[in-house]
């Protein structure tokens, strides 16, 4: 018999931030192994877009524009892929926005934007999420996934960037908070710690000659990371090979933190 266990056939996955960067390269992972994929996201055109990529691997796809920095839009966004359907089994809770500025300029309302968005917006994610999930365990189908993207800022210092990583830091410990508390149910919590990867969130930094010399040039393999580096990542801890894989922290940047 074949081993076929990153098969998704039958699972559904929601990826939030899922219409760009590394969340649509998640998505587009989840898709080509089978899963139904709700993605979610605000920008019009690049919700169009990401709709017509993950359609293309002949799955349902459901395109919501949920603000993440609104808690009963989350519920409501959870609420409609249970209803669209049926199930939930892994969630991503990808979304994040930046914020850097100098440590003593920083306002309290660009601070509570990062906050909201970033740390606020995965504890509304998660706690929705795994609502069903205890639900079908309790029915006797336990199980489901839970990942979130933080980033290398949780554990490298840096300037203008206390706000982000905060953030980023605090999801690491919420995430290990949950692997322990839903292990019972046979629900996994991960996180996911992204180096420097091209996206709409780097986009000036890629274009920045210095950066590359000095940054890029010290990523041990050599180049930006891209979306589709985190497709397989996203496909093993939504399937059945990681079961027993719970409480761990994932970097994928090239090599750039050991280095």
């Amino acid at each position: 018999m074949a081993y076929r266990p990153f098969d998704l056939t039958g699972k559904v996955a929601l990826v939030t931030g899922g219409n760009g960067g590394i969340g649509l390269g998640m998505a587009e992972g989840l898709a080509a192994a089978g899963a139904k994929v709700a993605i979610w996201g605000q920008n019009p055109d690049k919700n169009a877009k990401a709709e017509a990529t993950l359609k293309a691997y002949g799955v349902d796809v459901l395109v919501q524009a949920v603000d993440v920095a609104d808690e009963a839009a989350v519920v409501a966004g959870v609420a409609e892929v249970l209803k669209t359907f049926g199930r939930l089994d892994f969630a991503a809770a990808n979304a994040g926005v930046g914020g850097g500025a100098p440590f003593e300029e920083m306002t309290t309302e660009k601070w509570r934007r990062v906050t909201t968005v970033n740390l606020d917006a995965v504890f509304w994610t998660f706690r929705e999420a795994v609502k069903p999930m205890i639900a079908r365990a309790g029915a006797g189908d336990p199980g489901g996934s839970l990942l979130v993207t933080s980033s290398t800022s949780a554990i490298h210092g840096a300037p203008r960037n206390q706000a982000y990583a905060s953030t980023k830091a605090g999801v690491e410990g919420m995430i290990r908070g949950l692997a322990v508390e839903y292990a019972r149910y046979g629900i996994r919590a991960n996180a996911v710690l992204p180096g420097w990867i091209r996206s709409d969130m780097t986009v000036d930094l890629q274009a920045w000659d210095k950066f590359n010399e000095k940054a890029i040039s010290r990523v041990p393999m050599r180049r930006w990371g891209e979306p589709e580096d985190f497709s397989g990542l996203a496909v093993y801890l939504a399937s059945d090979a990681s079961k027993f894989h719970t409480g761990d922290s994932f970097v994928i940047d090239g090599g750039y933190t050991i280095y």
